[in-house]
């Protein structure tokens, strides 16, 4: 769908798209140099155990091979004799074989790491069609195929070639040489070479390896559109997110208008602001702010609080600074205490008075706020 916007992919695969392209194989991978190092594997290999895998294969063939008249004519002896060669020749090639495999196994981890993708072996009718099939031979990975191809012909062409006339005069002289020497000769010579030209594909592969991870980020990256639909898709829409925020602090403002009738005290502007203070005199903590609010919240506050008989007290300059200091749920600053306790006195005051029959306390009028705390 972004395509068909019309929209550039100019933004870097977010985790999601890398953890998708993971799933379905989708990683960087270079046959170049998986070549590479399987042949340079196999190069060195034929230059430390080749001379022995040779003199294996050749007494094996010495020993099952070299039959007598009547064995040539038994119809059971040849067939034998084919049976343990197979087992001998199996038996000297064998460390050969698996040291490669393991080499090649290895050297594709080198590149986009070890990755087990069920998607990847799902038959796709898709990969069948012609059109599609031809664009990729005419598309720029068809031109690049093209040209790496090229680039390989080249060297292996110019490195044999020099190879050629730097053992020239030894290949004219392994006529004059015994047929066990010449043969092991001529295979120094080949395995020598095959190792030289093995390591100038080095050149391919570093120009190879680049191109793979560059054209593996080209095609996971993302349109503007692709970024925000999926962000969408994760974090949810933002008329969503914004219903979810809404009905977050209607139930913290409930959640709060409860505790106002379980406050001791309501500390007042006395109009525009309302906090709700909670003292539990046998604790060792400081008092609580259980709820505040401004304006019509205050307006709340203050009804519920006249409806359960919590004292309201105007402190105008307190009100405003445990609203701006103090969160709900936490203690009020160290800051005002002295602040807070000339209210609370007046609190508990009030409370005896009601109980005792005695008058009634005066407010308190001088309730002392720090400058730091005024707004």
């Amino acid at each position: 769908m972004a395509e068909d916007s019309g929209q550039d992919k100019t933004e870097d695969p977010t985790g999601k798209r890398l953890s998708e392209s993971r799933k379905k194989g989708q990683l960087p991978r270079s046959k170049e140099l998986n070549t590479f190092v399987t042949l340079i594997v196999a190069s060195a290999l034929f230059v430390y155990i080749g001379r022995h895998m040779a003199e294996g294969l050749l007494a094996m063939m010495k020993q099952q091979f070299r039959l007598s008249r009547d064995q040539v004519f038994d119809p059971a002896t040849p067939v034998v004799h084919l049976k343990l060669a197979l087992v001998d020749g199996f038996t000297v090639v064998a460390p050969f074989m698996l040291i490669l495999l393991v080499a090649d196994f290895l050297a594709s981890l080198l590149l986009g790491g070890w990755n087990f993708a069920s998607e990847a072996y799902h038959p796709k009718f898709s990969k069948l069609n012609p059109l599609a099939g031809m664009k990729r031979l005419v598309g720029i990975q068809g031109v690049v195929e093209l040209i790496k191809a090229v680039i390989k012909t080249l060297l292996v062409a110019i490195v044999a070639w020099n190879l050629f006339k730097l053992h020239f005069d030894d290949f004219m002289g392994i006529s004059r040489i015994p047929v066990d020497q010449a043969i092991y000769r001529v295979g120094d010579i080949i395995v020598v070479g095959l190792l030289i030209m093995s390591s100038t594909l080095a050149l391919v592969v570093m120009l190879d390896v680049p191109y793979q991870l560059w054209n593996n980020q080209r095609h996971l990256k993302m349109t503007k559109q692709e970024v925000r639909e999926e962000a969408k898709d994760q974090e949810g829409s933002p008329e969503v997110k914004g219903k979810i925020r809404r009905m977050q602090m209607e139930a913290a403002r409930r959640r709060m208008m409860d505790a106002v009738p379980s406050a001791d005290v309501i500390v007042t502007n006395p109009t525009h602001f309302a906090v709700a203070l909670k003292y539990d005199p046998s604790g060792a903590g400081a008092p609580i702010l259980v709820a505040k609010g401004t304006d019509l919240i205050a307006s709340q506050i203050r009804e519920l609080a006249l409806a359960a008989k919590v004292p309201l007290v105007a402190a105008p300059a307190l009100a405003r600074a445990l609203y701006y200091s103090t969160e709900l749920n936490q203690e009020v600053p160290r800051g005002l205490f002295l602040a807070v306790a000339q209210v609370l006195a007046y609190v508990f005051q009030l409370r005896a008075s009601t109980q005792q029959g005695w008058g009634r306390p005066t407010p308190p009028t001088d309730v002392y706020v720090p400058d730091d705390f005024k707004q």
